[in-house]
C-alpha cells in the first residue's frame, strides 16, 4: 500500500500540471511543431511586428489564448466556426487541441450538427498541447487581447 501511494505521489510530482488540471505542453517543442502550421497561419502582434512569418490562408494566431472562436476582424471564417464562437467556444488548451486534431469532427460535436464543416482541413494528430504552449508563450495575457480586439 505504501509503495502504491509513493508511486502515485511520484507520478503527480513528475508531470507538470497547469492550474486547470491539464498537463502543460512544451513551448519549445511547440515552436518546432508550429512549422507545420505556418504554411497557413502567421503570428503578428497588435503593433504589426511579425513573430512568425506565415501564410494568410488561416487567421493570425497571435492572442488566440482565451479568444472567442471566429472573431478576428477582417478574417473570413467558415460559418460553422463563427456559429461555434457565437455559441460560446473560447480557445483554451482543451478546445484548441481537440480542434486541431480533427477540425470537422470537433465542430460537429461542439455544434451537435453532423453537417458542420471547417475550412481547416489539416489535422495535427500529435503535438497540439505543445503548439498551444508555444502560442501562449508568444501571445499576450487574455485580458490584454480583449482590450485590443
Amino acid at each position: 500500500m505504501n509503495r502504491l501511494i509513493a508511486t502515485v505521489i511520484a507520478g503527480l510530482l513528475a508531470a507538470p500540471v497547469l492550474a486547470d488540471g491539464h498537463a502543460a505542453g512544451d513551448a519549445e517543442a511547440g515552436a518546432k511543431e508550429f512549422n507545420k502550421c505556418k504554411s497557413c497561419h502567421m503570428i503578428v502582434d497588435a503593433d504589426g511586428a511579425e513573430i512568425v512569418k506565415g501564410g494568410r490562408t488561416g487567421p493570425n494566431l497571435w492572442g488566440i489564448v482565451g479568444r472567442q472562436a471566429g472573431t478576428i476582424e477582417g478574417f473570413r471564417y467558415g460559418d460553422d466556426l463563427v456559429a461555434a464562437g457565437e455559441a460560446g467556444l473560447i480557445w483554451d488548451e482543451a478546445n484548441f487541441v481537440s480542434y486541431v486534431e480533427d477540425p470537422r469532427a470537433f465542430l460537429r460535436t461542439y455544434l451537435d450538427d453532423n453537417s458542420a464543416r471547417s475550412k481547416m482541413t489539416f489535422k495535427l494528430r500529435k503535438g497540439g498541447a505543445d503548439v498551444w504552449a508555444y502560442l501562449a508563450s508568444v501571445s499576450p495575457a487574455p485580458e490584454a487581447t480583449e482590450a485590443t480586439n
